[in-house]
């Protein structure tokens, strides 16, 4: 179950209302970096987790922060929307035909869908299909990926900081990107609970390697045009981050083997030429 005390995580606080600030904290709602996506993320992993029951903890846990941080951010749009009433856009509209087209770089969704509230949309009122939720049921793999979520959550909120100069919205983005940064630490801790890159790498770890194509396991390979070698770095010498190989350099040679799918089948809607050869 889930439960409110209908209290903000952490406090918001708007000094000047700004639409179009309410409008790219839309990003952090709805992108593909934003708080849906990480929520839903960290649920759908906790329930598909097994194993130690831990983890599940873990996830459930974060995921239930998550659906905190997006009511701080849409009560932040409700907010920065304060400033933009149905005055204020008749006022555009009679002032300059072009400025009232864009409202000020408002989104129009705000206004005539929702009432000067957010939504669960993107910056572009493009609306979050969930496409972008990893939950893979291998916990290695999902941390890994939960480790990139924050990453890229906590690159947007660090661009949003810097885009205003509301002291309230600071403080409250000062916030959500302490927390990125301990939800990235917390992924990373539990990797290495699962082992570290040694132990839990390569993932799925289960799969013996031995079943592997092992001579292409740690080759970095060159597809340049003129043959040449790719240019080296730390990922082509020297022994591999897991700790079960050696890095190589090499250029892959094409195989003999053309493709060739032969005939059409008869009645598949081939042209006849295809189905006669």
């Amino acid at each position: 179950m889930f439960y409110t005390d209908n209290k903000l995580q952490y406090p918001v606080r708007v000094d000047t209302p700004d639409p179009l600030f309410a409008r790219a904290l839309q990003q952090a709602i709805g992108g593909v970096e934003g708080e849906i996506r990480v929520a839903m993320q960290y649920f759908f992993q906790a329930c598909g987790a097994r194993g130690n029951p831990k983890f599940r903890d873990l996830l459930m846990n974060t995921a239930a922060e998550e659906l905190g941080h997006i009511e701080m951010l849409a009560t932040a749009v409700a907010m920065n929307l304060e400033g933009a009433p149905l005055s204020m856009k008749e006022d555009m509209a009679a002032g300059d035909r072009a400025v009232a087209a864009i409202m000020g770089g408002m989104n129009l969704k705000n206004l005539l869908s929702s009432g000067l509230s957010a939504m669960p949309v993107d910056s572009d009122g493009v609306p979050f299909d969930m496409s972008h939720i990893y939950a893979s049921g291998n916990i290695a793999a999902d941390m890994t990926a939960n480790v990139a979520a924050e990453s890229t959550g906590r690159t947007l909120a660090v661009r949003l900081y810097n885009m205003t100069d509301d002291s309230g919205m600071k403080d409250m983005l000062s916030y959500l990107i302490a927390r990125d940064t301990m939800h990235q630490n917390q992924w990373l801790a539990a990797l290495e609970e699962l082992g570290g890159m040694t132990g839990a790498f390569p993932i799925p770890n289960s799969f013996p390697q031995a079943q592997e194509k092992t001579d292409f396991s740690y080759a970095y390979l060159g597809f340049q045009a003129d043959g040449s070698a790719p240019v080296p770095g730390r990922w082509a010498e020297g022994t591999s981050i897991d700790g079960k190989g050696t890095f190589t350099t090499g250029k892959l040679h094409p195989s003999d083997q053309k493709p060739d799918l032969g005939l059409a089948k008869p009645n598949s809607g081939a042209q006849a030429e295809q189905i006669a050869g």
